[in-house]
C-alpha cells in the first residue's frame, strides 16, 4: 500500500470517523491507524464473563474491544477496536445544558451553543438517534424515584443510537437510501456494551466510517502509532508497531495529521513527542492538564431473587434530571454478564479509605446473605442494576508521564491533582442516595467498584480534556479549529478536545465538535501532496 497520504487519522472512533468521512467527500486521500481489530457481528463476546473477546489486553492473549486503565484518582473505562468507542459505548446521545456552552473554559472562543447547534443536528442524523420506544424494569423504579422526588416531569427516554426495526429481521440501510450496510433491528438484549452480535447499534463502522470507506478511506487495524514527527519543509512523518505483537510497523508521511484516540491515547503519544528533541518539542505546557470526567459515580442494586430481568432493554433506557446540573440513568448489561461481581464491594461513601473500609464491612454483616449471593450469582446481569450518576460540576486532573505503583514501576501516565483543587471522588451523597432508594423499592443491596472503596477514586467512562482549546499556546493545546499550536496541519479531534464539562455522555458532543471542525477544511487541491479529485456527494442522510 501507499505510504504517503493527504491526511493521516491516529484513532477511528467519534473523532476520527467523523474526520475520515468528511475529507474524503473532500477529495482527499486519508489513512485511518487504529491498533484495536476490525469486528463483524459475530466477533464479539456474548457476554462480559467471555473475558477474551471482551477485553483488550494483547500481552493476556485478550483482544477484544474494551479497556480498563488505573490511575491513582479515577478508573478508566474505554474501548478499542475499528470504530473506537462506538463498539462498547452505551448508545446515548443526549445533549448538554447550556451551562457546557457558557462554561468559563472556553466560552470566550466562540458562541458554542449557536456554533454547535446545526452540528448537533447532523451528528443525530448520521448516528441515527431515536428515542428508546420500550420500558424496562429499572425506568419503571427510576419513573417511581422521580414521583417521590416530586420531579415527575424531568423523568423522560433517552434517545440512542439504535434501529429499532422489528426485531431480529434484517432489513436494508434503513439510513442513507441504501448507500450503507444491511441492518437488523433490535432485541432488547442489553448487550450493547460487549459488542452488538445483532447489527441493530449504529456503531461508527455501520455509518460515518463504513462510508468513508466506500469513498477510498484506507483503514489500517492492529496498528498502534509510536511517534509522530514534523518534516522539514512542512508535514509530518507517522511511525507505527504492530499493536498486538508489537513488530515493527510501517512508516507513513502526511501533509496534515489527525489525532483521534481519545485522552488515553492522544495524551501518551503527545507528552512523549514533546520530550522528543525531533517529535514536538513546542507542545502547549498546558498538555496534560484540564482532564476532567463528567463526575461521575457508579453504583449497583443487586436485587437478589428478582422477579423482572434487569437485563432487558438496551444499555440505557431513561434519565431522571435530579437538578439543574445532575442527572442519573439505568445501565444494564446483556444475559451471562458476570464479569464485575469480582470487582464489587458493598458500597460505603466516605472521604477516608477507614470510614469507607469499615463501611463497607457493617454492609456486609448487615446483608450478609444478599452479598454473598451477589459474589456466587451466575445471573448478575439479570438481577443488578447499574445507576450512572452524572453531573456538570467541575474537578479536574493533570496527567503527565511518570511511574507509579499505577504503571508497574515503568514510566507510563500518572495523574495527579492541581494545587488547592478537588480531584473526582466517588463520594457524592445524592448518588448514594438514590441508590439505596432504589435498593429500597426492590430489596436489593447497594454495590460500588472495590477501587472506590479502596482510593476514593471514581470510575468513569467518559474521560476528556487534556489537550484543550485556548486563545494562544500559554492558554490552551489547540486553537478553536482543534490545530496544535505551534504545529500547522496537526490536530486533536476526540475527547481530549473536549474543553468543559458537558455533565453527559459525551459522544453526540465529540461527534459535532468533528463535523464543525472539517467544515474549515478546504476542498483538496493539487498543492503539495494532495491530488485533485472531483468533489464527493455529501453522504449526510436528507
Amino acid at each position: 500500500m501507499s505510504t504517503s497520504f493527504d491526511w493521516i487519522i491516529v484513532g477511528s472512533g467519534f473523532g476520527g470517523s467523523v474526520s475520515a468521512l468528511r475529507l474524503a467527500e473532500k477529495g482527499y486521500r486519508v489513512l485511518v491507524l487504529e491498533k484495536g481489530r476490525r469486528f463483524g457481528r459475530a466477533d464479539f463476546a456474548k457476554n462480559n464473563s467471555d473475558v477474551k473477546r471482551w477485553i483488550w489486553a494483547p500481552k493476556h492473549g485478550a483482544l477484544g474491544i474494551y479497556q480498563m486503565s488505573f490511575f491513582r484518582h479515577v478508573t478508566v473505562l474505554h474501548g478499542v477496536g475499528v470504530g473506537g468507542g462506538s463498539l462498547v459505548y452505551a448508545n446515548t446521545l443526549p445533549m448538554p445544558k447550556p451551562a457546557f456552552f457558557e462554561a468559563p473554559s472556553w466560552a470566550h472562543l466562540a458562541d458554542w451553543e449557536e456554533e454547535l447547534g446545526p452540528y448537533y443536528a447532523l451528528a443525530r442524523k448520521m448516528l441515527g438517534a431515536t428515542t428508546y420506544p420500550g420500558d424496562t424494569a429499572g425506568d419503571r423504579v427510576l419513573r417511581q424515584i422521580a414521583a417521590d422526588m416530586g420531579r415527575s416531569e424531568h423523568f423522560h427516554k433517552t434517545d440512542v443510537a439504535v434501529f429499532f426495526g422489528q426485531p431480529g429481521v434484517e432489513v436494508e440501510d434503513p439510513y442513507f437510501g441504501g448507500r450503507g450496510p444491511r441492518r437488523v433491528g433490535c432485541s432488547h438484549c442489553g448487550a450493547c456494551m460487549t459488542g452488538c452480535t445483532v447489527g441493530a447499534k449504529n456503531t461508527l463502522d455501520q455509518n460515518y466510517l463504513y462510508l468513508a470507506e466506500k469513498l477510498g478511506v484506507t483503514v489500517l487495524p492492529e496498528t498502534e502509532v509510536t511517534a509522530v514527527q514534523p518534516k522539514p519543509g512542512g508535514g509530518y512523518v507517522v511511525h507505527t508497531r504492530h499493536s498486538i505483537d508489537l513488530s515493527e510497523g510501517s512508516s507513513f508521511d502526511a501533509g496534515n495529521v489527525v489525532l483521534a484516540g481519545g485522552v488515553l491515547g492522544t495524551l501518551p503519544l503527545l507528552l512523549a513527542m514533546k520530550e522528543q528533541p525531533d517529535g514536538l518539542p513546542r507542545l502547549s505546557p498546558r498538555l496534560g492538564q484540564f482532564v476532567r470526567t463528567n463526575s461521575e459515580a457508579l453504583p449497583s442494586v443487586f436485587v437478589p431473587g428478582a422477579k423482572e430481568d434487569y437485563s432487558q432493554g438496551v444499555a440505557i433506557t431513561s434519565i431522571l434530571h435530579t437538578d439543574e446540573h445532575s442527572h442519573i440513568e439505568p445501565v444494564r448489561y446483556g444475559k451471562g454478564s458476570n464479569f464485575y461481581k469480582f470487582l464489587l464491594s458493598p458500597h460505603a461513601p466516605g472521604d477516608s479509605a477507614i470510614t469507607r473500609l469499615l463501611g463497607s464491612m457493617l454492609a456486609w454483616l448487615r446483608s450478609p446473605v444478599a452479598y454473598l449471593r451477589q459474589l456466587f450469582t451466575k445471573r448478575l446481569s439479570e438481577q443488578t442494576q447499574v445507576l450512572l450518576y452524572m453531573r456538570t460540576l467541575e474537578a479536574t486532573l493533570t496527567l503527565a508521564r511518570g511511574r507509579s505503583l499505577f504503571t508497574g514501576g515503568k514510566v507510563g501516565l500518572v495523574s495527579s491533582v492541581p494545587d488547592q483543587q478537588k480531584g473526582p471522588t466517588a463520594n457524592m451523597p445524592e448518588a448514594t442516595a438514590l441508590a439505596r432508594s432504589f435498593a429500597k423499592k426492590t430489596n436489593g443491596v447497594v454495590s460500588s467498584m472495590f477501587t472506590e472503596m479502596l482510593t476514593g477514586a471514581p470510575t468513569t467512562a467518559h474521560i476528556l480534556g487534556g489537550a484543550c482549546m485556548g486563545a494562544d499556546a500559554q492558554s490552551g493545546v489547540i486553537n478553536d479549529r482543534h490545530e496544535v499550536f505551534g504545529y500547522p496541519g496537526l490536530y486533536v479531534i476526540d475527547g481530549a478536545a473536549v474543553s468543559a464539562n458537558p455533565g453527559v455522555n459525551p459522544s453526540l458532543t465529540i461527534t459535532a465538535l468533528a463535523e464543525r471542525a472539517m467544515s474549515f477544511v478546504p476542498e483538496a487541491t493539487t498543492k503539495g501532496t494532495q491530488q485533485a479529485r472531483p468533489r464527493a456527494r455529501s453522504l449526510a442522510p436528507a
